[in-house]
């Protein structure tokens, strides 16, 4: 009776870890195909009638298209090989099959589908282009791919350099709009770097969401009342954690409970002002987070 209680729990166990499997996939095939045809349409309806770049790989790949007879789309795939090679060194197998078959279908969209132009107002080909192109990376991304392998670069580098992946990504971009102001034209590069901005800001919009969520830590003597306002009034859940501190020369040493707790950063204000109302002395630490998973951090209703 026991062993096929066990077999049976198996077998639940397993079934249930395929459908997550397929859920999974069939999510991921969404975000990507979604991402590949958004990036299409910011490109082939804004940026290539204009002659206006983006940075990074796809950055590149525009370039080189205003300055030689190669398609986008042959582009695309030469230029983004290494860094693919270097995702499979650096990330992994599944990454990099992922990345291989959606900038694969990214220049298959653009050879075989055809957008419209829709506006040759330069301002609103550089703020919506970027828009576009930008979502389509960040939804890649949102899929387990990518349609710009700068960012494997950056990553590999900032292992070996000991620098930000930032920073790396910031000095490839200057290299390339440097490079647009001279094979284009500075107005050109301008407003690139416009298209960038725009790219950019999107692309950490749909990767991070609109709940960009940040950690706060607050350390009060009046840590109860503290905690009762953030469970009840804010409708957020806490962690707290007993801990002991020590300042000036002699080292002074209290215990205290330190209070951890995850918001939206639309309700910051709301909490600092209610900090203020109970124990305006507090001390609060803030940091953003870029993701969280479990626990209690969707918002519930306060009681």
């Amino acid at each position: 009776m026991e062993k096929n209680v066990i077999l049976k729990y198996r077998r639940l166990l397993k079934t249930r870890r395929f459908r997550l499997g397929v859920n999974s996939s069939l999510k991921d095939t969404f975000f990507i195909i979604a991402g590949i045809f958004s990036a299409a349409f910011g490109l082939e309806s804004f940026l290539l009638p204009n002659r206006f770049i983006d940075g990074g790989a796809t950055g590149i790949s525009l370039l080189v298209s205003e300055v030689s007879n190669v398609s986008l789309a042959l582009l695309i795939i030469l230029v983004n090989i290494p860094f693919l090679i270097l995702g499979f060194r650096v990330i992994g197998r599944q990454f990099t099959i992922k990345a291989v078959l959606a900038i694969l279908g990214l220049a298959l969209v653009l050879t075989l589908v055809e957008f419209p132009e829709v506006t040759e107002d330069r301002l609103l080909v550089a703020v919506f282009g970027g828009f576009f192109l930008g979502a389509g990376i960040g939804l890649s991304i949102r899929g387990g791919g990518v349609l710009d392998g700068t960012e494997v670069l950056a990553i590999f580098l900032s292992r070996k350099l000991g620098v930000t992946i930032g920073d790396v990504i910031i000095l490839i971009n200057i290299i390339i709009f440097l490079a647009a102001a001279y094979l284009l034209s500075i107005e050109t590069a301008l407003y690139s770097m416009l298209t960038y901005l725009a790219a950019s800001k999107t692309l950490d919009f749909v990767v991070e969401g609109i709940e960009e969520y940040t950690g706060v830590t607050i350390i009060s003597p009046k840590s109860e009342e503290i905690r009762h306002m953030v469970t009840e009034k804010m409708g957020r859940g806490l962690t707290i954690y007993k801990a002991s501190g020590g300042y000036g020369r002699e080292g002074e040493r209290n215990e205290y409970d330190v209070i951890y707790t995850v918001i939206t950063r639309l309700e910051i204000r709301k909490l600092n002002m209610e900090l203020t109302k109970i124990d305006p002395q507090a001390f609060v630490v803030m940091n953003s987070i870029n993701d969280t998973r479990g626990g209690m951090v969707k918002k519930r209703k306060p009681l």
